[in-house]
């Protein structure tokens, strides 16, 4: 059941795609029709918001069960006594699974409109309110207190501060509005804040802003199965390669209790602040962050002793997760994807670089984790079958747990390489809406599957680097 319309991208970014999930050996596999339809079911779901929000507990400082228990009663609280179970994951005991409901088709639509950005949009469709800096343009006579429908801007081009807007704007619910027109667009500056309180969205979802900060992180499934592939153990010494905003680092330092070292890095000096805010918030001691470019992360000299930070020597890490810069295709939902052919394909050659380094840093018998929150062949499958061929120390392990499916055919692995990956297909489950009738009448091992399937898309590769040269 398609809600909103499928995701679009510019015209040779769609070839591009359309190469990728057409290629030989997938028709070979499925047919030319099943391939098709994958293809065409993958874009819908990617312009939806998964079916769960998913919330990993900070297990350093409160058991899950004492978190579950405050968070049911937050959303009771935010949903007015509506009853939404939060779920417990069997394979994956740090984190909570909240249903979606949505998308509510009965929603009255009202004369006075607020159009927000395509990203403020986004984070909307997930549980946000509207804050004042996603709002685009609002009707004429906007007061605060005003009852107000939303609407996304999701091609980007409304003019700001217009009084009316004819381009394609996607409905995401009414709220109240905490600011008049003439406030919100101040000649004094921006103003900052809560813009529009959203009380009836298309998808309803909590809002998480000051909920629990130190207990919770909002996190997508897949993002935490990543850590628990990497498996670091207490006393290790771990490298997120790149760590923003901090959330698997934190993740890593948690599974090791605390116990250890982890180094993060990051090249953007705010992304590596909020790593920090992050480690300090969740009450973290054994991260280190580092301001620095991964791919210049091998030291060719010798190190004073003293030094803490990168670059660093070969060898010199137990485990190492390289969560890589990538497209990004796989961020849901997303109903325009504005990046040109050339910068999509600019990233399998970055990723190739910083493998290169995480795999001299690697101690021989530590384990690599590669990830991508992607879809295409060329930074995931055709990535993995680069690395074998390049580094023949390195070896495909199995994943535990593994929720997601195998491998994508199309980069030349063999069946049994495949399905020692971990591909996260959002099209592996029909797109389907969830009200609260459905959810009561569900048993929990169903919602705990679909949970698993309807979800962001994802890769992950995890190699164990072999004690002979």
């Amino acid at each position: 059941m398609s809600f909103f319309p499928k995701i679009s991208f510019q015209y040779e970014v769609e070839e591009y795609l359309t190469k990728v999930f057409r290629n030989k050996e997938l028709i070979a596999a499925l047919g030319t029709q099943e391939a098709e339809n994958k293809y065409q079911s993958l874009l819908s779901h990617l312009s939806h918001p998964p079916a769960f929000t998913t919330v990993r507990v900070n297990t350093h400082l409160a058991s899950v069960k004492h978190v579950k228990k405050l968070l049911f009663e937050e959303i009771q609280k935010q949903f007015k006594g509506l009853c939404v179970p939060v779920l417990e994951h069997p394979k994956l005991q740090d984190i909570l699974l909240i249903p979606v409901i949505g998308p509510r088709q009965d929603l009255k639509k009202h004369a006075s409109e607020v159009i927000v950005g395509a990203q403020c949009g986004y984070a909307v469709l997930r549980g946000a309110h509207v804050y004042v800096p996603g709002i685009v343009s609002t009707s004429r006579f906007v007061k605060a207190g005003d009852l107000v429908s939303v609407y996304s801007d999701i091609e980007g081009k409304c003019r700001r501060g217009a009084k009316e807007f004819d381009g394609v704007k996607v409905f995401l619910g009414n709220g109240i509005s905490e600011f008049s027109r003439s406030e919100i667009f101040s000649s004094t500056g921006p103003l900052k804040g809560l813009g529009v309180r959203m009380i009836e969205p298309v998808y309803l979802s909590p809002s998480f802003d000051n909920v629990l900060p130190s207990h919770l992180f909002l996190q997508n499934l897949p993002s935490v199965v990543v850590s628990h592939i990497l498996n670091p153990q207490p006393g290790e010494k771990i490298l997120d390669m790149c760590a923003a905003p901090g959330g698997k680092t934190t993740h890593l330092a948690t599974l090791m209790h605390d116990q250890g070292e982890v180094i993060a890095m990051d090249k953007i000096a705010n992304k590596v602040k909020k790593i920090k805010q992050n480690a300090e918030l969740l009450q973290l001691n054994c991260i280190k962050a580092f301001c620095y470019d991964g791919t210049r992360a091998l030291s060719v000299e010798k190190r004073e002793d003293k030094q803490e930070g990168p670059p660093f020597l070969p060898e010199s890490f137990d485990r190492i997760l390289l969560d890589a810069p990538c497209s990004g295709m796989g961020q849901r939902p997303n109903m325009a994807y504005s990046s040109t052919l050339k910068e999509v394909t600019s990233y399998q050659p970055l990723q190739r670089k910083l493998f290169t380094v995480a795999v001299n840093l690697l101690k021989p018998g530590g384990v690599l984790v590669y990830s991508t929150c992607t879809i295409t062949l060329a930074e995931n499958e055709e990535q993995v079958a680069w690395a074998l061929k390049t580094f023949p120390c390195l070896h495909l392990h199995p994943q535990e747990p593994h929720i997601g499916g195998e491998g994508m055919k199309g980069a030349g692995l063999s069946l049994d390489q495949l399905k020692l990956l971990q591909r996260f297909d959002p099209s592996a489950v029909t797109l389907q809406g969830m009200d609260i009738n459905s959810l009561q009448d569900s048993r929990e091992d169903d919602l705990i599957s679909l949970a698993n399937k309807d979800c962001i898309g994802f890769f992950i590769a995890k190699f164990i680097k072999s004690n002979s040269k």
